[in-house]
């Protein structure tokens, strides 16, 4: 059965990001000409001291200088597109990088990047690129060829990159070669000239252009890589083709960029500096944001919502992401699937929303959210009766001769709180007690995309606006599939989606894989369907918009 490799968890803050995610430490803080964060200050108290120690300061920035601080939560595990996978490092991609296609910063629809036009097949399985005149940051010409060895070299199998099963989904060769079963000739892209780049898919995927936008995708600077190996992306030696270029970098602290003044579109960058801070503490990036300190901020301290919902600078509105926990299926006790629907049968999300959460997210039984034309799998169960009577048919009876189990989740105030829920829910409704394992990010990742866990956090905000991008990543040996989910039906159905036209014909098929994947195996536990929470004062910065797949490029940040 042909393999397709799919996709992690874009890891999620609650009342923030995707896949956003908690990591890094402690990072700095700043002084610039913007003034405090929001127009009603009276609306918020600083919340309690932690023992947390403030973040160091960058260096001293020019006067007059505009300089936009963001809180990006985690550290980045790396700022190689064909190395990375969460939203802390897909937010300084779109900064430092720029791909064949860009999302529109109001409509989050697809329009040019690289790319100024494109001409599609009539049967929509060959997209031929046309290529603007544009430099890389050093001023060597970017060409259709450094797509090829771009595109190749994230596919290696040497490479590693945790995102090669992404264009293995549709690009035709591309798994092939991925996989080793054929070499780099398989691989269904090629340079029709300098500033023309063609590739050909397996059908006529109508989501290919919002795929394109991701990192996965991204144009790399060959002649930096192959001069400085793993070093090119240091400052010191940085080449990208964004609106912005790295400046410094203080691990576990803070990222600055300043304008790439060889971008092709300079003249639209209107910020001076952005400082992306790596702070995983809620309280100190929140007491922070109220200190002027950080000027967008996508996390809230927990006791700090309902003060916040107060504040002009509050915004609040859908996103299409998912937030679940997943199951270590190949592992006891959660090899068995009676054991996985006890589990999820006897959590209340109604009660995790409405108690824990309470920034209007919408409990969730599959992981699908709600999508034009897309049907979903109705409103969430519980049951605790019949979690009991799961339980007990798998052995467990109220809870007794449960092996030691433990919930691992990246370190963040929110994810605890959750887990912390999900703890007492079991124990109460089951009987079953289960330990909490908090990781900082990068090992957390690590540890979920090996299997090194029996029941782990996660969340995904699409990468597309299409439910094969919250079902792809299931699929049987996917380089992500932590819980190690198989289905010969389920990676069929699958397949079968990965070769339909845009339709009704298409949803049903993706529809009945997700009911085999939740109600059938209940191989993950939905939760809640994100909103997306964000403290900016719009009256101060302008060209920030809200849309549903929450992207907010810095590129089109000003000050008003």
């Amino acid at each position: 059965m042909k393999r397709i490799m799919t996709v992690l968890i874009g890891v999620l803050l609650v009342g923030a990001l995707f896949v956003s995610c908690g990591g890094g430490s402690q990072a700095p803080a700043t002084t610039t000409t913007t003034p405090a964060a929001t127009t009603t200050p009276a609306a918020t108290t600083p919340a309690p001291a932690t023992t947390t120690p403030a973040p160091a300061a960058p260096a001293a920035t020019a006067t007059g200088e505009v300089v936009f601080r963001f809180n990006n939560v985690a550290e980045p595990e790396s700022l190689d597109p064909h190395q990375i996978q969460g939203v802390p490092e897909h937010r300084l991609y779109m900064a430092i990088f720029e791909g064949l296609v860009v999302p529109d910063p109001v409509t989050a629809e697809s329009i040019p990047g690289l790319a100024e036009s494109w001409d599609i097949s009539e049967d929509g399985k060959q997209y031929t690129f046309h290529l603007r005149k544009a430099n890389w940051s050093d001023g060597v010409p970017i060409t259709a060829h450094d797509f090829v060895w771009s595109w190749l070299r994230m596919l290696d199998p040497n490479t590693a990159s945790p995102y090669a099963w992404f264009p293995a989904m549709f690009v035709k060769g591309a798994e092939e070669y991925n996989s080793g079963a054929a070499g780099a000739d398989a691989v269904s892209i090629r340079a029709l000239d300098d500033y023309t780049f063609q590739i050909d898919l397996i059908g006529p995927l109508p989501y290919v252009l919002g795929a394109l936008e991701h990192y996965s995708f991204a144009v790399v600077p060959r002649h930096a890589i192959e001069k400085y190996g793993q070093d090119w992306i240091k400052p010191e030696n940085f080449v990208g083709n964004g609106p912005y270029t790295l400046s410094e970098w203080i691990p576990q602290q803070y990222i600055s960029v300043v304008p790439n003044k060889a971008y092709w579109d300079k003249d639209a960058v209107k910020l001076d500096k952005v400082i992306f801070y790596s702070i995983d503490d809620m309280t100190t990036s929140w007491n922070m944001y109220l200190n002027g300190e950080i000027d967008w901020l996508t996390n809230i301290p927990l006791d700090q919502v309902e003060s916040a919902k107060m504040r002009n600078d509050y915004h609040v509105s859908p996103q299409i992401s998912t937030y679940y926990y997943v199951f270590q299926t190949q592992k006891a006790p959660f090899n068995n699937p009676l054991v996985r629907k006890a589990f999820a049968l006897s959590v209340d999300r109604q009660a995790l929303v409405d108690r824990v959460i309470r920034q209007g997210q919408l409990p969730a039984w599959g992981i699908v959210p709600e999508m034009p034309g897309y049907e979903g799998l109705g409103e969430p169960q519980y049951d605790i009766a019949l979690a009991q009577d799961l339980l007990a048919q798998a052995g467990y009876s109220n809870g007794i001769g449960f092996p030691k189990t433990s919930i691992l989740y990246n370190t963040l105030d929110s994810h605890k709180a959750i887990a912390e829920f999900l703890q007492q829910e079991w124990k109460n409704n089951l009987g079953v007690t289960l330990e909490l394992d908090n990781k900082e990010w990068a090992t957390y990742l690590s540890e979920r995309n090996a299997g090194n866990f029996q029941i782990a956090r996660a969340g995904w905000v699409g990468d597309y606006q299409d439910p094969n991008t919250f079902l792809d990543m299931f699929i049987t040996g996917a380089g992500m599939n932590g819980g190690k989910y198989s289905n010969d039906i389920y990676d069929l159905l699958i397949n079968e989606a990965a070769r339909m036209a845009a339709g009704a014909d298409r949803f049903g098929v993706l529809q009945t894989a997700e009911d085999i994947l939740i109600n059938q195996d209940q191989a993950l536990m939905p939760l809640y369907y994100y909103v997306s929470i964000n403290m900016i004062n719009t009256s101060i910065w302008g060209g920030w918009h809200m849309n549903p797949m929450d992207y907010h490029p810095v590129k089109d940040i000003y000050k008003k």
